[in-house]
């Protein structure tokens, strides 16, 4: 049971961390309340799991032996600090969770100004287009608004929720992917069960082409891939690795108009100015083989008439 906690925890630290992927340090601070019960630091457990092979085929001098059961005095001072400090991470990070949710929902009302705002940053994201079927993308630009939920207690889970518009694909005005703990405490997710319309389930129709064996088809701007959005949403396999949802809860939602600019972005930093600086080269490359070659005529010139001028001597000097 201790080792199941322990996973769920680093999984749970993994997927719904708003900070960057966890260090291995960092891990060990956010799992650190599941083991506090215990009353020993990780270090500690491990020592007194297997203190036979603390010793097992290893002698050390008397110096050197003090030195090391100061270095584990030092280091479980240091894992009951890092405890400590997860605690209070965790504290603040609730707390900037309910400062930032304003200013969330004053973003979302701003974006839904914008036409297609969401389904041009999800186009732009590259992991995210990755997945996207050209007949997803179009069912995209019905998407009005995207919507990231923490649950209260951060390390218990989080909720992605998709609104859109009336549309020929399905009934829904929401589709929810939500990841929680499951009964047994291990990772687990559950969605909106997607009410398709007649003629446009386009999960049946993206199972179709994988049956058959399609691969670049009319209609498709990539080769056929495995997966697609909609069976990403439907996905429940494997929660503890779904990259996807991470990208959006830590990437996506944080900051999309970056992904909405991409274009402009690359246009302002001056990636488009390749071409032009290129031909400017060749441009002076050529300018450069002219002079070559005026200098070759030139110098041919010179010795044409360097020749006569000896010719004309020696003919004088016959005479």
């Amino acid at each position: 049971m201790r080792l199941a906690s322990i996973l769920a925890g680093l999984w749970l630290c993994c997927v719904y961390s708003v900070w960057p992927r966890p260090s291995c340090r960092n891990v060990v601070l956010l799992i650190s309340s599941k083991m506090s019960d215990t009353g020993a630091s990780p270090a500690k457990m491990r020592k007194l799991e297997h203190p036979e092979e603390a010793h097992e085929g290893r002698e050390y001098d008397p110096e050197t032996q003090k030195a090391l059961e100061e270095i584990d005095m030092c280091q479980n001072e240091i894992d009951q600090l890092n405890e400590k400090a997860s605690e209070e991470i965790l504290k603040v990070e609730q707390k900037y969770n309910k400062l930032r949710k304003p200013s969330f929902e004053h973003r979302s009302k701003i974006i839904q100004r914008i036409p297609n705002f969401w389904v041009t940053a999800f186009v732009n994201h590259p992991q995210i287009s990755a997945i996207l079927e050209e007949e997803e993308e179009e069912c995209l630009h019905y998407l009005t608004k995207l919507d990231v939920e923490e649950f209260d207690d951060i390390k218990s889970g989080y909720r992605i929720k998709f609104y859109f518009d009336e549309n020929p694909y399905f009934e829904n005005d929401v589709l929810t992917k939500e990841f929680h703990l499951g009964s047994t405490g291990d990772p687990a997710s559950k969605s909106t069960e997607v009410k398709w319309k007649d003629g446009h389930n386009l999960l049946e129709r993206f199972r179709q082409r994988v049956q058959q064996g399609e691969k670049g088809g009319t209609g498709r701007k990539r080769n056929l891939e495995l997966r697609s959005f909609f069976s990403w949403f439907t996905d429940h396999g494997d929660p503890s690795a779904d990259e996807i949802a991470e990208v959006i809860k830590d990437d996506m939602w944080p900051n999309p108009l970056q992904y909405f600019l991409v274009p402009d972005i690359e246009v302002e930093n001056g990636e488009g100015d390749d071409d032009e600086e290129e031909l400017e080269d060749e441009e002076v490359d050529d300018s450069v083989v002219v002079v070559e070659e005026e200098i070759e005529e030139v110098d041919d010139e010179g010795v044409e008439e360097e020749e006569e001028v000896h010719g004309e001597e020696d003919g004088e000097a016959d005479e």
